[in-house]
């Protein structure tokens, strides 16, 4: 048996699918496993990966029909084989050093149930954007689950795919859960903060790719309406109260629609004006772009007006 099973899921990610693969595969730590669902990808994706498992034996596909991002990661980790369980996100990067740094917490303290890292935040070409470091006060093991706190924790992972957890804790809260297209990160959060501990290694170890389409807009209010259902489910427990009604809502917020060119301009400007604030030249075409795709956004044109003096 592996000691950690890597799960991602995928659809339709081949022009960044090698370079993702190639940050797992190239871990110092090797003693893992990579199961990747192949959420029904209709582009070279398939054939991708088909390629990298027939070079590495550590790589197992799962094909499936397209079910959303939810559905594929219950069907990976559930085919997951290690005591630990690693996401990662197609078209994202992985420190060489990522698993072989997060582990040891695991070892450390028999308590901790789910561990992260710092996040850089990247641009689809791998720009710097932003990084989100997370409370100084988890660098050592703490419990975060605090419901009388706004967001219901006191801190928590930089990013969704930054995680590891323990694979019987993940079953023990009942792991993902389809009800949540969107968030089924925090909605499995809450329920693990509730086993026992949490905590960060204070480096950076992953790289989340943002490109107009994952921030562009879409399905950031489906997105919001599920994290008040996350907590309100969290809040419902903590006083031994059904939450069947709660999960029934959070099932009829479905996949998002597709995407608009006002929206893809609005990803488009996310991008640019996080490289200008940077003072990244790069952050003109971006922003140029959102002005192409939405030419009446007066922000587009002042930011980029502003881009022309760095």
């Amino acid at each position: 048996m592996t000691t950690i099973s890597v799960v991602m899921g995928v659809f339709n990610a081949a022009s960044t699918l090698d370079e993702t693969i190639d940050s797992i595969l190239g871990q110092t730590f090797g003693d893992f496993e990579f199961v990747i669902v192949d959420d029904g990808s209709v582009d070279e994706t398939p054939s991708i990966l088909a390629a990298c498992a027939a070079r590495d034996s550590r790589i197992r596909v799962i094909r499936q029909e397209n079910t959303g991002l939810t559905r594929a990661l219950i069907a990976g980790c559930a085919a997951a084989r290690s005591p630990l369980i690693a996401r990662q996100d197609a078209g994202d990067l992985s420190h060489p050093a990522r698993l072989q740094l997060q582990k040891p917490l695991f070892d450390a303290d028999e308590e901790i149930v789910f561990v992260s890292c710092q996040t850089a935040f990247v641009g689809p070409e791998l720009e710097p954007l932003y990084e989100a470091r997370g409370f100084a006060e988890a660098s050592r093991a703490l419990r975060v689950l605090d419901l009388e706190q706004p967001n219901g924790v006191i801190t928590g992972p930089t990013s969704h795919p930054s995680v590891i957890f323990r694979r019987d804790a993940y079953e023990r809260a009942g792991g993902y859960r389809a009800a949540f297209h969107f968030g089924q990160d925090w909605d499995l959060w809450y329920r693990l903060a509730a086993l026992g501990k949490f905590q960060m290694v204070p480096e950076v170890l992953y790289r989340a790719r943002v490109t107009p389409e994952s921030i562009s807009g879409r399905s950031h209010e489906p997105q919001q309406r599920l994290g008040e259902f996350s907590l309100a489910a969290a809040r419902a427990r903590s006083r031994g109260e059904s939450e069947e009604d709660i999960l029934a809502e959070a099932a009829r917020i479905g996949p998002s629609p597709r995407q608009t060119k006002s929206s893809r301009a609005r990803g488009l400007y996310f991008i640019g004006e996080a490289l200008r604030r940077n003072g990244d030249v790069r952050a003109r075409r971006y922003l140029g772009q959102a002005i192409a795709a939405s030419p009446f956004d007066v922000r587009a044109w002042i930011r980029y007006a502003q881009s022309l003096l760095t």
